[in-house]
């Protein structure tokens, strides 16, 4: 039988089984070797403070309004990093046009699932090349987030560009900051972190600890600010900080899921007198001002490029891969904030031995 993660209650996940999804004639049917999880949006269904469980989200609006939950538990099916091997495709699938064949390997969106039928369209020109370590596949969606901030961010050549948080996703941005000309000054409160961040390229670093506040010491550091600062963290406190460490008239690009009340934020001090742009950045839409050249597919294009042509290298971000029944343990270890611990990856039964 196939299975699928399920979250069943907060602090409760676990693999479960599930029907097998019909095969259509334009589908193709998808055998999961690996599934990345999501520090971010899953710990927010793991932890039961998505907002999705507690108000109706209305879709023509586009605003959280309350009533009865978008969703509830049990959650089937989250996750939107996968690797998988194609067993079977449809009869309208021409594998000549479509470039997709059985036994190919590809990446996308089709949850933490052993066994999926997706669409040939969503991973036509998504397989990986011969030689590619199959774990590469599950950054493409991270690392479209990742460089959809730094477009919202306008780097240029020769920006001064503060990343706040280094974990997976801030790693990406700081790499593809500097792959795209910027002097990129890295953020974390955790030292290993910061460490990995030079490795990516980050030419400073700064400690969210720093006693005068990261955003005072890197004005500092350099000399008047930063042209644009990349929020990834999803903490209020940093937001607050990337407010104060760009020029004047500067942008800080608000990239990380926050939860709660910000308590820590304060749009009276800095913000209000230099006159701060504050962007969101998030993963359904790309900069408006990059009108439709960019989307999601572009996105991911370019980021899969830079990991083909080595510029980029993923696989190191990976600090765990656990077996996919032993998903209530790798979500316990990402809820307690371990430093060590970036990219976690679930591996199915289908995937070969490592």
């Amino acid at each position: 039988m196939p299975q699928v993660i399920q979250f069943n209650a907060p602090r409760d996940v676990s693999l479960v089984e599930c029907d097998q999804q019909p095969l259509t004639a334009a589908d193709v049917r998808i055998r999961t070797w690996y599934s990345g999880i999501s520090a971010g949006t899953e710990l927010t269904a793991y932890r039961g403070s998505n907002p999705y469980l507690s108000q109706t989200w209305d879709a023509e609006a586009r605003l959280f309004r309350a009533g009865a939950p978008t969703f509830g538990y049990p959650i089937v099916g989250w996750g939107y990093s996968e690797v998988g091997e194609v067993v079977e495709v449809g009869d309208a699938v021409d594998e000549a046009v479509d470039g997709i064949h059985v036994g190919d390997l590809v990446y996308g969106i089709w949850g933490h699932r052993s066994d999926a039928v997706v669409p040939a369209a969503a991973v036509t020109g998504r397989t990986l090349a011969p030689g590619h370590d199959p774990l590469c596949g599950i950054f493409a969606r991270v690392g479209a987030i990742a460089l959809n901030a730094v477009l919202a961010a306008g780097v240029s050549l020769g920006d001064r560009v503060a990343v706040f948080g280094q974990g997976v996703i801030g790693l990406l941005a700081t790499r593809l900051a500097t792959l795209s000309g910027a002097e990129v000054v890295a953020v974390d409160g955790f030292e290993s972190r910061l460490a990995m961040a030079r490795e990516f390229g980050a030419a400073h670093v700064v400690p969210a600890d720093h006693p005068e506040g990261a955003g005072a010491a890197i004005a500092v550091l350099t000399g008047h600010g930063v042209d644009a600062a990349i929020e990834v963290s999803g903490s209020y406190r940093a937001l607050h900080e990337a407010t104060r460490c760009v020029v004047v008239d500067g942008t800080v690009v608000a990239s990380g899921f926050y939860q709660g009340g910000a308590e820590h934020l304060r749009l009276g001090e800095e913000f209000h007198l230099n006159r701060v742009r504050i962007v969101s950045s998030q993963i359904s839409g790309a900069p408006v001002a990059l009108g439709p050249r960019w989307d999601a597919r572009r996105l991911v294009s370019v980021v899969m490029a830079e990991v083909a042509a080595e510029r980029l290298d993923v696989v190191r971000l990976v600090t765990d891969v656990v077996e996919a029944a032993d998903v209530g343990s790798a979500f316990e270890k990402l809820d307690r904030g371990d430093p060590d611990i970036l990219q976690v990856v679930l591996r199915f039964d289908a995937a070969p031995s490592r």
